[in-house]
């Protein structure tokens, strides 16, 4: 669960898996077009409970470090689907590059919805 162990003079350093969904989830939200992140069945549970998960994102990290996110979306009726999606892998992008140093393999957006605002 724990991967990216960088070695310092000072000891390890290594971001969690729960992380990396996180920023990917509000990188993702803050894209104009997206409503809210979609759910799989463990996270509809969760919210069954009034738990906030990110667990609807899936992250993977392989043996050479390197990151796939799944990320499902609903996206807010009258918006160019593929251009939101589009904004929303950039924008993840960006975020982990920026905030983790992770080597990013692939960011896959799955819509599963649309909604009015």
């Amino acid at each position: 669960m724990l991967k990216n162990d960088n070695q310092t003079d000072l000891g390890a350093i290594k971001i969690h898996k729960n992380v990396i969904a996180s920023i990917a989830s509000l990188a993702a939200t803050e894209i104009e077009g997206v409503k809210c992140i979609g759910t799989n069945l463990r996270s509809g549970i969760m919210d069954l409970f009034g738990k906030k998960s990110s667990s609807a994102i899936n992250v993977e990290i392989d043996n050479n470090d390197e990151v796939s996110i799944e990320i499902p979306l609903i996206i807010k009726f009258g918006h160019n689907i593929p251009e939101v999606a589009n904004n929303v892998q950039e924008n993840i992008y960006r975020a982990l590059e920026k905030m983790t140093n992770l080597t990013i393999k692939s960011i896959n957006v799955k819509v599963q919805g649309i909604e009015k605002e």
